[in-house]
């Protein structure tokens, strides 16, 4: 039995860290992956929804909140050609010569584009909560692991002390 019982907490100690391990690595990646969003979104210079005095300081959209709030002016001037593809070809095909179908499309691809920057931040946030959450779990892991162990060396001195008749209190 108490070959068992160290084999197991062993074994919950390298679980745990394990989870510490993977945890440490989401983080990272989240991280890394924001940075890179971060990065590349400066670049584009996008303003849309900043306001004066944060462009006056060089402000660009580069975080998930002005993303959204971009995207969702670029949606609303989008609507203001058209409500819907559909209405904007009116049963036609595209015609990429028209100068209105051509802004469509180009308002499109910035709007998706945004959106799909909200959207990973949101994986990047997502990513690094499921680090911390993983090195929580280590953490408790190797706490319980610790407790067992304790646990486990009382009850054997326990049951050795009622072996030989010597109490251990």
């Amino acid at each position: 039995m108490k070959r068992w019982s160290k084999l197991v907490v062993v074994a919950v100690i390298v679980v745990g860290l394990a989870s510490l391990a993977a945890g440490g690595a989401f983080i990272g990646l989240g991280a890394d992956k924001q940075q890179f969003l971060k990065s590349a979104m400066d670049e584009e210079k996008i303003t849309l929804g900043i306001n004066d005095s944060q462009l006056a300081a060089g402000e660009v959209v580069d975080t998930m909140k002005e993303a959204q709030v971009a995207g969702d002016i670029v949606r609303s001037h989008r609507h203001e050609i058209a409500p819907t593809y559909g209405d904007l070809l009116g049963g036609d095909r595209y015609d990429p010569t028209d100068p209105t179908q051509l802004s469509y499309a180009q308002a499109m691809n910035i709007e998706n584009y945004l959106y799909l920057a909200t959207n990973s931040y949101g994986v990047t946030y997502l990513t690094m909560g499921l680090g911390v959450v993983l090195i929580l779990i280590g953490i408790a892991l190797m706490a319980l692991a610790v407790l067992v162990s304790t646990w486990i060396r009382r009850v054997n001195a326990d049951t050795a002390g009622l072996a030989t008749g010597v109490s251990t209190e």
